[in-house]
């Protein structure tokens, strides 16, 4: 029985309980021994509340209230995700965090890892922009400002305006949620 649990737990916990369980078959009636100890689990953020029908009936005609309404977000999110093009809602996503950045040092920073995560060539979750939106891009971000990112983030929302939404709309992801 003692061996079998560090195969069913990690390592660390599985030494710790296993040292406990001996000690517990040794003295049947200490009771301290039988505590052990686990450590706090970390709060988890509260769930979004799932919206009306009429709420979500909103959705269809504005992309801007869906992806405000943090349930909507996470629903179109999860239909992107289904359709490989959740980059999209990420560099949106990261684009307003960004434009809420107040110190310059953490706004180059920011500005950096979306450009390399998103913007540049070959960047790993790469963001469909024209060449021109590209460049203008690159030189907002030799001075990085609040509205570095803005012209991209207009193409980005456009894109998923007129062809991810119309096809969310369609999907049970969206049925699901006005019924």
């Amino acid at each position: 029985l003692l061996t079998d649990l560090s195969l069913l737990l990690p390592c660390c916990r599985a030494k710790e309980i296993k040292t406990k369980l001996g000690t517990l078959l040794q003295k049947p009636d200490s009771t301290i021994d039988f505590i052990i100890p686990y450590p706090e689990k970390p709060e988890k953020p509260p769930k979004a509340q799932k919206p009306s029908p009429e709420e979500a009936l909103q959705w269809r005609d504005s992309l801007e209230k869906l992806l405000q309404n943090p349930y909507g977000l996470a629903s179109f999110r999860s239909f992107l995700r289904s359709e490989f093009s959740e980059e999209n809602a990420e560099f949106w996503v990261a684009c307003e965090d960004y434009k809420k950045t107040k110190s310059s040092v953490k706004m180059a920073e920011k500005a950096k890892k979306i450009y390399e995560e998103f913007v540049q060539t070959e960047a790993p979750k790469e963001v469909n922009i024209d060449h021109f939106t590209k460049a203008v891009t690159m030189r907002n971000l030799l001075e990085p400002s609040p509205t570095s990112f803005d012209m991209a983030q207009k193409r980005i929302f456009a894109l998923m305006e007129k062809d991810s939404l119309p096809r969310f709309v369609r999907s049970e992801f969206y049925h699901e949620l006005i019924k």
